[in-house]
């Protein structure tokens, strides 16, 4: 074990930046000790028993360290497409993975996948992807416009204090005047703060939309549903830099506009000369990674400001009189944030808990059934 700045020295960090490094995961190389043969490099997909890294060079296959392992599993993490690692040569894949750098920003969401069988609070936390610094929420505007999934997006970026962009998709498919009412409809649920963008993203005008964002050491992610074009536009900002290899694409259900699924593992691609872009499949389940109302407020920052003025200071929003949080904002966006705000509390209760909780639901749904029944029978 030797000081870093030994290893320091050694490092390209003009190729580094390439892939995404920036100041903040610099500063973390400044102290600590670390292997004399250990090098930076960074997550590009995650396999199933390797990993994919990049040195700002190229690809290397690599395996994690026993000990890493061991410490990620009991603090609940994992290796995530856009972690910075160190790594050795050896292993039987050439490369070991010794460290993980702290991720300065980490997308996450819950899961249940119903295999958890302790007594937890809520599901697991999953991370999507990290050291992220601006997400693409891409939505079609065809049958693939939902106010309430942007709503849901939105709230799990901004969770995580990563900066928003809105790419609408398929802007070729609708006529100026529907477009522009959708355009309209996406911003009044988003902070006048966010950049929203209606595009063909097939062409290259999407590059150049997009250019602000793109700048050289920064990291952006494309999030949505599966058929939202997510795909068609990484293929289309891998063309604009330097003809980079295409990705495969596939069509959209002609019902629904979703997707099949074509791009199954989160994959980070290096734009020459720009910046790096994190491609993602669609999910279909999307639980946030929320404590409370505390959190969703940051999000829902019309809900926090209105509910400053309503009569009663524990106002829930629902039936309450004097309740300036119903008057002033829509109905389905105030429902959404309810909805999410359940399934907050869902999260913070330990299994034992929500069994009892859904065996109560339960119960009262046959109640409910059987006094429908006998009112019925009565003819009342």
């Amino acid at each position: 074990m030797v000081d870093l700045n030994n290893m320091i020295n050694m490092m390209n960090f003009e190729a580094l930046a390439t892939i995404g490094l920036g100041p903040a995961m610099r500063g973390q190389l400044a102290c600590g000790v670390a292997d004399p043969d250990a090098r930076l490099m960074r997550l590009v997909e995650v396999q199933r028993a390797q990993w994919l890294l990049h040195d700002g060079q190229g690809i290397h296959t690599a395996d994690c360290a026993p000990a890493l392992a061991h410490d990620l599993r009991a603090q609940g993490e994992s290796l995530t497409v856009g972690d910075w690692l160190l790594a050795c040569p050896g292993g039987a894949l050439g490369w070991r993975i010794s460290c993980r750098l702290l991720p300065h920003s980490q997308i996450t969401r819950r899961v249940n996948d119903g295999r958890c069988s302790d007594d937890r609070p809520g599901g697991q936390r999953q991370a999507l992807v990290s050291n992220v610094d601006t997400a693409l929420l891409v939505m079609g505007l065809d049958a693939d416009f939902n106010l309430r999934r942007l709503e849901r997006y939105f709230a799990l970026v901004r969770l995580a204090r990563v900066a928003v962009v809105l790419v609408l998709s398929k802007a070729d498919t609708l006529d100026a005047a529907p477009c522009a009412q959708r355009v309209a409809q996406a911003r009044a649920v988003l902070p006048a703060d966010v950049a929203v963008l209606a595009l063909d993203v097939r062409q290259p005008s999407a590059a150049v939309a997009l250019a602000p964002w793109l700048d050289r050491g920064q990291t952006l992610a494309l999030l949505g549903s599966s058929g939202a074009g997510k795909s068609t536009l990484a293929n289309t900002l891998l063309a604009a830099f330097a003809g980079a290899g295409q990705r495969a694409t596939g069509p959209a259900r002609a019902d629904d506009s979703r997707g099949r699924h074509t791009t199954t593992a989160r994959t980070l691609l290096p734009l020459p000369g720009a910046a790096c872009l994190i491609d993602t499949p669609g999910l279909r389940a999307l639980q946030l990674d929320v404590a409370g109302e505390a959190d969703l407020g940051r999000v829902f920052g019309d809900v926090a400001l209105w509910a400053a003025h309503c009569r009663f200071r524990n106002c829930r929003h629902l039936a309450e009189p004097g309740c300036a949080v119903r008057q002033a904002l829509p109905e389905p966006r105030l429902l959404n944030f309810q909805k999410l705000l359940r399934e907050s509390g869902r999260d913070g209760l330990r299994l034992t808990q929500r069994r009892a909780l859904r065996a109560e639901w339960k119960l009262r749904s046959r109640h409910a059934a059987l006094r429908l029944q006998v009112k019925r029978e009565s003819g009342g």
